[in-house]
């Protein structure tokens, strides 16, 4: 068993889930991409660029560092590495991203505006707020920066304007479970307002638990790195 098998398969594992639950926005494209850090290196398992994740095996996964040099692959990786490079070097605690396109969070990148988590368990998950990355080219380094500087607020997701969503966790499953629950609020925030009635939030004291949780994690990893 070489090096890197068991991440090319979990991200393959990944990918393919997403896809199927709707959450590339298409069953036929490419669009999206995951990532997992390899442990005990500057690098990562991610998606190759432009190929269905259908046809692919782990095999197909590519192995890069955090510069974008290919350590093993034959296929280009995601153009989005840059980004995910960034998300590892700003969040030691983070050890997967998932970036989708999936239908209810693609509507608040649309509109650019935060998704506030409005329940105990996602708030939990993913921080006190689902915060907006602005907007700039898909693979460009001026992404990768705006990402970057978004997730300083140590948040397990974010929006992308104009784009998509990015989900983290300290491992895949709870980096897939941060895209579901992202998911939920977006759909149940949009249909909210649609009510035109107010919104209710969550308490400060709950909000502000949330946020000491998600500090102590982050301390942690970066005592560990």
């Amino acid at each position: 068993m070489g090096l890197y098998d068991s991440y090319q398969k979990e991200v393959l594992e990944a990918s393919l889930w997403l896809l199927k639950h709707g959450y590339f926005g298409s069953l036929r494209g490419t669009g999206g991409n995951v990532s997992a850090r390899i442990a005990g290196h500057d690098g990562m398992a991610i998606t190759p660029s432009s190929v269905k994740y259908s046809d692919l095996t782990p095999a197909d996964i590519c192995i890069v560092d955090f510069t974008g040099a290919v350590v093993e692959g034959k296929y280009a990786p995601s153009i989005e590495a840059g980004m995910h490079a960034a998300i590892y070097r700003e969040r030691p605690d983070v050890n997967a991203v998932v970036h989708t396109h999936q239908l209810y969070g693609s509507i608040f990148a649309a509109l650019g505006r935060p998704i506030p988590v409005l329940f105990d368990e996602v708030a939990f998950a993913l921080g006190e707020s689902v915060e907006v990355a602005p907007y700039a080219l898909s693979g460009s380094p001026e992404l990768a920066a705006n990402v970057a500087k978004t997730l300083v607020n140590r948040a397990n997701a974010c929006i992308i304007q104009n784009h998509g969503i990015l989900a983290l966790g300290k491992n895949m499953d709870k980096a897939l479970l941060a895209a579901e629950l992202l998911e939920k609020i977006a759909h149940i925030y949009c249909l909210a307002l649609s009510t035109g009635k107010p919104v209710t939030l969550l308490p400060d004291a709950t909000r502000e638990m949330a946020r000491s949780l998600r500090d102590y994690d982050v301390e942690q990893a970066r005592k560990k790195s």
